[in-house]
């Protein structure tokens, strides 16, 4: 082939004169796929990518041996046509004009340099395996904690920064007991961590929360996204499904600390373990996830389409980072992901049972999905056991014992749920669908095999299973456990640190942002693998560090030189999610029901709401006693109408895999912290807490209020606005005990019937103000 350059030697002189004045090459070389591969792949990849059906002028730019074949020449920016079209008239400029895409003088810069350098390629970094790299030399060790540090404080000082100041005590408490329990920390574990002068006072708290069980709920809400899991099927009638003991079995599994590996086993393949246990039966509902239909009139054939290239499109995204899905229709525009790719993973899952629902579905709430099978959780079968035991001690004459013992059992029994499991069965026949399109057999049959780049995969016998997909993604050394590695441990530190080392939590492809600290990033993923996958010790890992433990408070010249925070030099400050949020709320009125496990649960939500939910018609019918007040981790799912308070702060519909929700700040937000009912009753209860038990004084409650909510007590200024709302309210609700009585007054405790109603109204308001502060939502 061949390019006819067309540029007036005006624009040629003018715009290599402006290059070659504003470049002036850097110390270090640059790097392909830090430096180049991004800019390639966003400008030129679309047409001049892997997909062969769609490449343009025959012309592949992210191959090497193409590239340079066709249209660059190391080293020679005249005889390499691929710089000469960047610099072109408009007329033949590539990208082309209509593309809407151009390139800046700074890209141009870098693409000039690149080629003058050589036009050295890389392999993708993703699919490269992590490599080991000696921990860099910095000149403030005394700053580190941890190789992590070093890493870090390497990239600083060669920018010139220096590290935040720590964090005050009373913020590392809070942060560390939010990002790893999802609820704030009591006032007592304040004082006493603040009081604490060991040398160990952190790693003591760590510890602590560690081992708590609200551990495992906070991790799981995460995961939770990732997967997405719901209690509703979403598409059509949106019927209630039977899936909540897995939602337990994932709190269980980050509690006891399940190596990683093994999670990734018994979710995809738990069924297909030798001697498959409940809990495993129950981890394997992961595949039984997605969205799913009975609507009358279906065509099964389509929907056994739709939800192969779900389960491709969530397997591929959670464990591998990767945007497969893209490649249902053809291969891959940026990444090397073929059609054939596609749908030989697709073939993994032709054995999971799922026509059944297509039978006996029904629009019962919830609706039916065989393969299902009654569980009970393993809380509840160890108590079985224990009281078992119990009553085959007990003496026969000792009625009431047994009798109690046996209405126990009688109870646990009845609490047994259903949940969708996955059998196998003969798998069904996979074809390529050309563009996709079901109807289409044309394309030829293929089994079950990873992308052909990767490899090939290990198998026990003729056809690759579920289990030999799962073993292939957690097998560091003859699979893609170290690149799974990679991923998971770049979703922790986000979780931990607010941005991912790539924000590209899940495309790791030729569209995802290479990771701002490469070696810190495999170092991590190797050291994550060669522990066993040992979650919890990477977790403690991250929080120890320095630069976990840093102020979020940067200065003026940091954020002008750091302002996304991607090389760390602070620790971020973002709003909380949904769940922590209301969990806050119930956790500081003391309203929080702690009870661990079990069914979903339904709080209050406005009336009306599921009015245009049909197939059945239904109404919403909230919990009436202290389940309202569960953990929100528990809250019931529903895909086409999620919860209206959890909406307005960004949490999703689960219908796809979520690996990072998006942070609106809307007046909605606003108003749900001031008018659901859940914050108006949590307010009042915490309006309740404040009144008796801190002395009677405004200035002492206001102390109280803010310590048990912001462990701390308020400034001057702010003492001035709430003691102005205070008295405004008081006033407003003695003239008006009707009112009072109307905001506070259904459903008062005992402790709360003998307060003053115009006096409780009034700091319900307060409260309310409290709850809406920035700082009460937003993680520091």
């Amino acid at each position: 082939m061949s390019y006819i350059p067309a540029r007036s030697a005006s624009t040629i002189a003018l715009l290599l004169a402006f290059l070659a004045s504003s470049q002036a090459h850097a110390e270090k070389p640059l790097d392909y796929n830090r430096d180049v591969r991004p800019i390639l792949s966003e400008n030129c990849f679309y047409c001049h990518g892997p997909d062969p059906e769609h490449r343009q002028a025959d012309l592949r730019l992210d191959d090497e041996e193409a590239a340079k074949d066709y249209a660059i020449v190391p080293g020679d920016i005249e005889g390499s046509e691929f710089f000469q079209r960047l610099i072109a008239d408009a007329d033949t400029r590539m990208p082309p004009v209509e593309s809407g895409k151009r390139l800046t003088p700074q890209q141009i810069a870098i693409l000039k340099r690149w080629i003058e350098e050589g036009a050295h390629f890389q392999q993708h970094w993703a699919y490269v395996p992590p490599q080991s790299t000696e921990v860099p030399n910095v000149k403030n060790n005394d700053w580190a904690k941890d190789d992590i540090d070093r890493y870090l404080l390497a990239r600083m000082e060669e920018e010139g920064l220096q590290p935040a100041p720590p964090a005050d005590k009373v913020t590392l408490i809070r942060r560390v007991t939010f990002d790893l329990t999802g609820l704030p920390p009591t006032a007592e574990e304040v004082a006493d961590f603040v009081l604490d002068k060991s040398p160990d006072a952190f790693e003591k708290v760590v510890d602590r929360l560690l081992a708590s069980d609200r551990y495992g709920e906070r991790m799981a809400a995460y995961w939770l996204d990732l997967v997405r899991f719901a209690d509703t099927v979403g598409y059509h009638g949106d019927q209630d499904h039977n899936i909540s003991p897995y939602r337990d079995y994932v709190l269980d599994a980050f509690n006891a600390n399940m190596p990683f590996d093994q999670f990734t086993r018994e979710q995809i393949a738990g069924d297909l373990l030798p001697d498959a246990t409940i809990d495993q039966k129950i981890a394997s509902g992961y595949n039984r996830l997605l969205q799913t239909t009975h609507e009358g009139g279906l065509q099964e054939k389509e929907y056994l389409a739709i939800y192969a290239a779900d389960r491709v499109r969530n397997v591929s995204q959670v464990w591998m980072g990767a945007t497969v899905g893209c490649a249902q229709c053809h291969t891959h525009k940026y990444d090397p992901y073929t059609i054939e790719d596609f749908y030989s993973l697709a073939a993994f899952f032709a054995d999971v049972n799922e026509a059944e629902h297509f039978k006996f579905g029904t629009n019962a709430l919830p609706t039916k999905r065989p393969p299902e099978i009654k569980v009970h959780s393993q809380r509840e079968r160890a108590q079985l056991t224990s009281l078992k035991a119990e009553l085959a001690e007990v003496a026969d004459d000792d009625a009431a014992t047994t009798e109690r013992l046996q209405k126990q059992i009688k109870a646990l029994n009845d609490a047994a749920r259903l949940t969708m499991v996955t059998e196998s069965i003969t798998p069904r026949e996979m074809r390529v669908l050309p563009r996709g399109n079901w109807q289409d057999d044309s394309g030829p049959v293929v089994e079950p095999a990873i992308p052909t780049f990767m490899g090939t995969i290990n198998t026990e016998g003729d056809r690759a299973t579920r289990l030999d997909l799962a073993n292939w993604l957690v097998d560091a050394k003859s699979g893609s456990g170290a690149l799974t590695s990679r991923v998971f441990v770049n979703r922790l530190w986000y979780l931990l640190y607010g941005v991912g080392l790539s924000s590209s939590l899940g495309d790791f492809g030729g569209q995802g942002e290479p990771p701002v600290h490469p070696e810190l990033l495999d170092s991590l993923a190797i050291d994550f693998y060669e522990h066993d996958w040992d979650v919890k010790r990477m977790v403690k890992r991250l929080v120890m560090t320095a630069a976990y433990q840093q102020a979020s408070d940067e200065s003026e010249a940091i954020r002008q030189r750091d302002p996304y925070n991607r090389l760390y030099t602070h620790q971020s400050r973002h709003r909380r999610p949904a769940e922590m949020i209301r969990d806050n709320a119930l956790a500081v009125s003391g309203l929080l029901n702690l009870t661990y496990g079990g069914p979903s649960v339904k709080p209050y939500q406005p009336e009306g709401y599921f009015r245009h939910l049909n197939f059945p018609q239904r109404k919403y019918h909230a919990d009436k006693n202290d389940q309202q007040w569960r953990r929100a981790v528990y809250v019931h799912w529903q895909r086409q109408f999620l919860h209206p308070s959890l909406k307005a702060f960004d949490a999703p519909s689960r219908e796809e895999c979520t690996v990072e929700r998006p942070e609106s700040n809307t007046p909605v937000a606003a108003l749900v912290l001031l008018n659901d009912p859940t914050y108006i009753e949590a307010a009042r209860v915490f309006a309740t807490r404040v009144l008796t038990e801190a002395e009677s004084t405004d200035e002492a409650r206001l102390n109280k209020a803010y310590t048990l909510a912001l462990s701390r007590e308020p400034d001057s200024y702010e003492r001035e606005i709430l003691t102005k709302i205070l008295k405004e309210n008081r006033e407003l609700y003695q003239q008006d005990p009707k009112a009072a009585t109307e905001l506070v007054g259904i459903g008062l405790k005992p402790t709360e019937s003998k307060l003053d109603a115009a006096e409780l109204a009034a700091w319900t308001h307060v409260s309310r103000v409290i709850f809406n502060l920035d700082e009460f939502i937003t993680r520091n």
